[in-house]
Parts: C-alpha cells; structure tokens; sequence
C-alpha cells in the first residue's frame, strides 16, 4: 500500500468519524439518559436529553427537523417557579408535560404549534418541563398526576 492510499484511507475515516460525531450532536445536543412516563395505562420508557443551563434551555429543540418516537428533551429549572415555554423556531409539533420538583405532572400542552411565539405558560410553579412528539402525550396516555421516573429528578 503506497502512503497515498494510506493516508487517504486515513482522511476517509477522520471525515466519518466527524460526521458521525456532528450527526449525533445535531440529532441529540446532549447525552441521553433512560427516563419512565409513569401512567395508569402502564410504564412508558424514553430517552431524554437534558437542558440545564440557560443556554441549552433557551435552545432547547430549535431547528431539530424530527426527533425519534421514544425521545425527548427534559428542561431542569434551578427553582420551582412559573416557566413560559415558547415554539420559536422550532420546526416539529411537541407536546409539552410540567412537573413538579417530584417528577409529578402538573400541566399538559399537547401539540404546541411549530414556529409560533406564543407563550405557553406553566400554569403554576414547577420544576420541569419535558417536551416529546406532538402526540406522544395521548399515545402515553398522560394525564395529570402521573410522573417521569429519571435519575435527573432531583426531588428523588
């Protein structure tokens, strides 16, 4: 094999592992962690993405063309409080679930319109909010008082 080919072969696979790399960042921001949506119908398991800092929450899902099935994005507030979600520029439908510090959910929004700028609000203080699929809510079978099991609830 000349030095040509080998350092070719080289590039080859540098510029597969990149896109690799930049395919799951562009897919997943973060690394995922195993999460249960605990409902009367059952136990639901997913795979969240955190956004914990005031940066990865103001990102959040914008600019994502999909997102799988069984994924989601869990935003960890530092306090209880009143949250505003927003769906500025993000492209795909995404129902929204507001828990408490336990993982209890609280509020529902289902089918959050892609692109609007319209608040959506808490409703009262909470410490999540995990947004999934627009339409993952009723496939689950959410309803209010059910719960997220996750090592990322720190109420736990």
């Amino acid at each position: 094999m000349t030095s040509k080919t080998v350092f070719g072969r080289v590039v080859i696979a540098a510029l597969a592992l990149a896109i690799a790399g930049y395919v799951a960042g562009a897919f997943a921001g973060g690394d995922l962690i195993d999460a249960t949506i605990v409902t009367k119908s059952g136990r639901h398991p997913i795979r969240i993405e955190l956004a914990v800092t005031p940066k990865e929450r103001e990102v959040g899902l914008m600019n994502r063309e999909s997102l799988p099935r069984d994924h989601g994005m869990l935003f960890r507030f530092d306090e209880t409080r009143d949250v505003a979600m927003w769906m500025k520029n993000t492209l795909i439908p995404l129902d929204m679930l507001f828990m408490d510090e336990h993982g209890k959910i609280v509020t529902i929004k289902t089918n959050a319109q892609p692109l609007s700028l319209d608040i959506i609000p808490s409703e009262r203080p909470v410490r999540y909010v995990l947004e999934l699929n627009g339409g993952a809510a009723a496939r689950y079978d959410v309803s209010l008082g059910d719960r997220l099991d996750s090592t990322a609830i720190q109420g736990e």
